[in-house]
């Protein structure tokens, strides 16, 4: 596997975790209020940014998606709102971030449409 040099670059250099464990441990700490930081540290811009990324899809009408580093599932979630593909697939390293996005997509009963698995 090709070494680069940003996968030197750690979190917490005193940890003996690798650098992928630390991440996915790292999100897994503050997945229960990574939805309200993000609001609030982008002022509410973050929704804008995901329309704005989804509406660029609309016109290739795709069937299906996949949604890498999805995190909680926001972008999951509006993407099917506004394409209403047969499938979405969201990845991501953290299996916290996961759960809570599960949880959107099970009160939305969006999982027929919605899968969510641990990735990288």
């Amino acid at each position: 596997m090709t070494k680069f040099a940003h996968d030197a670059i750690v979190p917490n250099s005193n940890s003996s975790l690798g650098k992928k464990q630390q991440v996915a441990e790292m999100f897994n700490d503050i997945a229960f209020k990574y939805d309200f930081l993000n609001r609030f540290l982008s002022v509410g811009i973050d929704v804008s940014w995901r329309k704005k990324g989804i509406h660029q899809l609309k016109e290739i009408k795709p069937q299906q998606v996949l949604d890498v580093a999805t995190g909680t599932a926001d972008v999951a979630l509006l993407t099917y709102k506004i394409l209403q593909p047969q499938k979405i697939i969201g990845i991501d390293i953290s299996e916290g971030m996961l759960n809570i996005g599960k949880k959107k997509i099970e009160e939305q009963n969006l999982q027929n449409f919605i899968q969510l698995q641990k990735g990288d």
